[in-house]
């Protein structure tokens, strides 16, 4: 199997309130755009896909719960750009869980859930990099003292 990912699927209580949540409260511009499932592109080759999770439990064959034991993040180009997406997260009705701060890695971050509970870090990790052909270069980040 090659080391990819194209599709990250969430499975949603409620397709329109999270189709609201990520068009219009974050406004982001779908992909794709059905009834039953919406698209967005999010990366380099890389969509992510919200789905009914009494679906999504369907088509796996296993039931599906709601919430996550993991975060999606995204990482911006400056603490300014984290404080500003943790706002329009906020505006759109998301569950603030960190206010952006000092990360312990030498950044900047910040949690929020959004409808159903999927965490997202807004980071500004100044070690990390993307090439123009999709290759991530993380570096470790010197940490000063008041870092933390």
């Amino acid at each position: 199997m090659s080391q990819q990912l194209n599709l990250v699927t969430l499975g949603v209580d409620d397709v329109k309130v999270s189709r609201q949540f990520y068009s219009q409260g974050l406004g982001w511009s779908p992909l794709l755009d059905l009834d039953e499932i919406v698209f967005y592109q999010v990366g380099s080759g890389l969509a992510l896909g919200l789905f009914p999770l009494a679906d999504l439990g369907t088509d796996t064959g296993h039931p599906a719960t709601s919430g996550t034991p993991f975060t999606l993040a995204q990482n911006l180009s400056s603490p300014a750009a984290v404080d500003a997406a943790v706002q329009r997260a906020r505006e759109a009705g998301a569950t603030i869980l960190k206010e952006p701060q000092r990360a312990a890695f030498g950044g900047y971050h910040g949690y929020f859930a959004d409808p159903d509970g999927h965490r997202w870090e807004v980071c500004h990790n100044p070690g990390w990099s993307v090439a123009d052909d999709g290759t991530v270069t993380l570096t470790a980040v010197e940490v000063s003292d008041d870092a933390s």
